[in-house]
């Protein structure tokens, strides 16, 4: 893909500061979500823990709070990391069904899901993601970069095309996010990376008992079929799709439903923390069943996980390296699974 920059000039004369805080402000209620860059959709164990709060303040290392976006450099290296930024906030308006370089994903932003551009504790952080790369990726069965990485989720979680890693734009997201983990080594672990692991729960998460959490918590601000809510301009969205055509496809992280769940308790609805969540674990459960029991785009994903003991227990495609069926895969309850193969090894 031949991706030129020059019809973005006039896009790019705004604030900054007015882009930043603005869209700050609406993804901090995007209950839309997919995936953790950081690797939620390719590990092989899924959800399993309760959510914990640092017993102190200093557990927090340095390296995993974010940098102030007034210390980006200057000059060309710096001006590609603010572009890297805009790209992660403000996907849309560059590579959306109307964007001004490319016309490749649904509308969404990466945003919705990496909430704060990426920089908020348990909504998919940034912090540690470039130095975990070069690592094999359990849903390919190979080693890939951390380019490729970012590419292959505008496929799935944008329900786009795969860039070229080439191009400007990956590569002004690779230096954005570079720069957000200048701090981390790799192999460290940072709190707050990826997303709540909830407990498992005894019995199915209940779509049913979700559409009413839904209709209570949600559907205020994503709709009452879960359309979102176009911005001004209809170029991107002031609430994302929950599903429909326009949302992420179930080849996306956020469609096991472990991942949504932990999202939702962490962001969800509106106000909600890490700190102070406003749902509880089963209507996490039961309201990510629900979003994930309605019709969205399809991914074929025939060649993922070729080894099946590396394929996530909450993910709903067969075939496994069990006898589990592909509901109980979506839905749970994901105990006996996971006892299973934790025999089985």
């Amino acid at each position: 893909m031949n991706i030129d920059t020059k019809n973005i000039k006039a896009m790019t004369k705004f604030s900054r500061n007015h882009i930043s805080v603005s869209l700050m402000l609406v993804v901090a209620v995007a209950m839309v979500f997919v995936w953790s860059c950081n690797g939620p959709e390719e590990n092989g164990a899924a959800v399993k823990t309760a959510l914990k709060a640092p017993p102190k303040k200093e557990n927090i290392t340095d390296a995993g709070l974010p940098p102030r976006t007034q210390n980006i450099p200057a000059g060309k290296k710096g001006d590609l990391i603010r572009y890297g930024r805009q790209l992660i906030t403000s996907t849309a308006l560059y590579l959306g069904p109307k964007g001004s370089v490319a016309q490749i994903t649904n509308g969404m932003n990466c945003q919705n899901c990496h909430l704060d551009a990426g920089t908020r504790l348990f909504a998919n952080n940034f912090a540690g993601f470039t130095a975990s790369y070069p690592k094999k990726s359990n849903r390919s069965g190979v080693v890939i970069s951390a380019s490729v990485r970012i590419s292959e989720c505008f496929e799935r979680s944008l329900n786009g095309a795969m860039p070229d890693t080439g191009t400007k734009e990956i590569k002004a997201i690779m230096a954005y996010l570079q720069w957000l983990g200048k701090n981390v080594k790799k192999g460290q672990v940072l709190f707050g990376n990826t997303t709540p692991r909830l407990k498992f729960m005894d019995s199915a998460a209940d779509p049913l008992s979700g559409k009413a959490v839904f209709i209570q918590k949600c559907r205020s601000c994503h709709g009452a079929n879960g359309e979102g809510l176009p911005a001004a301009g209809k170029l991107s969205y002031t609430y994302p799709p929950l599903w429909g055509p326009n949302s992420y496809n179930d080849g996306a992280g956020m469609y096991r439903i472990g991942n949504l769940a932990g999202f939702v308790k962490a962001n969800m609805p509106f106000g909600a923390t890490y700190q102070s969540p406003q749902l509880t674990d089963k209507e996490c459960w039961d309201v990510a069943a629900f979003i994930n029991s309605q019709p969205r785009p399809h991914k074929n994903q025939d060649k993922d996980y070729p080894d099946l003991q590396q394929k996530p227990i909450d993910l709903p495609f067969g075939p496994y390296a069990d006898g589990f069926t592909a509901r109980q895969h979506k839905y749970g309850p994901f105990g006996p699974i996971q006892q299973f193969h934790h025999k089985k090894a």
